[in-house]
């Protein structure tokens, strides 16, 4: 199973999808979910080296430009570290559908609470923590 991950420049989870290949159809079906999603092409992708990404966006006639190489993709692979800590507490997922729930799910939580610490005070940072908490709050007390 493979994790396929879209993240924002801030490190915000764009989308995220879970794939038994890491070939041009797994590309083409994250990069169609996600103009579909935002409502336009990105202005930039930065991925690993993998050819198929290159394929993919050859293949949607994406005009954005391609920026690939050794460290230009970290903040999507290190997005990738809390998951694959709980993957391996888990012993694994039992079956893909399981992973994509679970990821869906991990996601969402992450980006309500994720705060880059080190860009902000602390006096907003307690504000900022203090709106997840009650968005939090909301979104459970519905469910």
């Amino acid at each position: 199973m493979y994790l396929w991950r879209a993240v924002d420049a801030e490190g915000e989870v764009l989308d995220l999808l879970v794939q038994p290949r890491r070939d041009k159809k797994a590309a083409l079906r994250l990069l169609r979910k996600l103009i579909k999603k935002l409502g336009s092409a990105p202005g930039e992708l930065v991925t690993d080296k993998l050819g198929s990404y290159g394929a993919a966006r050859r293949e949607l006639q994406l005009s954005c430009r391609h920026e690939q190489g050794l460290r230009t993709n970290n903040r999507a692979e290190n997005s990738h570290q809390p998951i694959r800590r709980r993957e391996r507490k888990q012993q694994g997922f039992k079956s893909p559908g399981s992973a994509q729930r679970f990821v869906s799910m991990h996601a969402a939580v992450q980006n309500t609470f994720y705060l880059q610490r080190h860009l902000i005070s602390r006096r907003t940072l307690r504000q900022f923590r203090a709106e997840a908490a009650g968005a939090w709050q909301t979104a459970t007390a519905a469910a």
